[in-house]
């Protein structure tokens, strides 16, 4: 059976979203000389040669987090009020102007999902963001997700850890939808003035060496990429070459 697409691409986005750093308001008083750039951002995010044989790139959309529109389903998400604040914050209202990139990378049919966010924000503003974000992470027990008539599901929410860092801030959601079992892990990080917000998303199962594995892929390659490392508060000192390194396998 497979998941029906408008709650299986709601679900991955607005686990992102709830995580994206940086919700709508000021981007901050950094110059943008002083953080790196969209371009610069994109090259540091996994590619589908990164993750390996199975996955592809998600088409572009017009709206890189896809959500319902309000009139159709006002709360996207109820529950754990924390997170749901942060999720329908970022569902119906525009993000700041700050340097930003994203993927979204497919397993066969669609599962595995693998998504990645990255943000470049003024140090102040990211470590308000990055905090919130966790906080919201940490208090969460259990959140439902709509994604229209008969598309609803609960997912139970448990702190983990994803990579090297015990106190980067991560949470696995396990749920059913129709008999199908439904898992995702979601974890923030930040490096220096970039902010991470990472998911994985699949369906018939859960399989956290993967999530794990991939995420630890991503921060691997920020790392290279940027020249910083996760948890730094050390602006990135790469971003000038960071372009040279677009498309390199972990």
């Amino acid at each position: 059976m497979s998941l029906p697409r408008p709650l299986h691409a709601l679900t991955a986005a607005v686990l992102v979203a709830a995580a994206t750093l940086g919700p709508a308001g000021a981007a901050g008083a950094a110059s943008a000389q002083s953080l790196p750039s969209a371009d610069q951002l994109k090259s540091a995010l996994l590619t589908a040669n990164d993750l390996g044989p199975g996955y592809t790139e998600a088409p572009a959309t017009a709206s890189p987090s896809p959500s319902p529109s309000p009139s159709a389903t006002p709360t996207p998400v109820s529950g754990c009020d924390a997170l749901s604040a942060l999720i329908n914050l970022h569902a119906t209202t525009p993000g700041p102007e700050a340097p930003s990139a994203e993927t979204e990378l497919d397993g066969q049919d669609g599962n595995p999902m693998v998504t990645e966010a990255l943000t470049a924000e003024d140090p102040a503003r990211l470590t308000t963001d990055f905090n919130t974000a966790a906080d919201a992470l940490r208090t969460c027990h259990t959140i439902t997700f709509n994604a229209g008539v008969g598309d609803t599901v609960t997912f139970t929410v448990t702190p983990v850890t994803l990579g090297d860092r015990p106190d980067a801030p991560a949470a696995r959601l396990d749920g059913t939808l129709a008999g199908v079992q439904l898992s995702a892990f979601v974890g923030v990080e930040r490096f220096g003035t970039v902010g991470l917000a990472y998911g994985y998303f699949q369906r018939q199962g859960a399989d956290p060496q993967a999530a794990s594995m991939q995420y630890r892929s991503a921060v691997a390659k920020i790392e290279r990429t940027l020249g910083t490392t996760a948890g730094s508060t050390t602006p990135p000192t790469a971003t000038a070459t960071a372009t040279a390194t677009q498309g390199m396998s972990v």
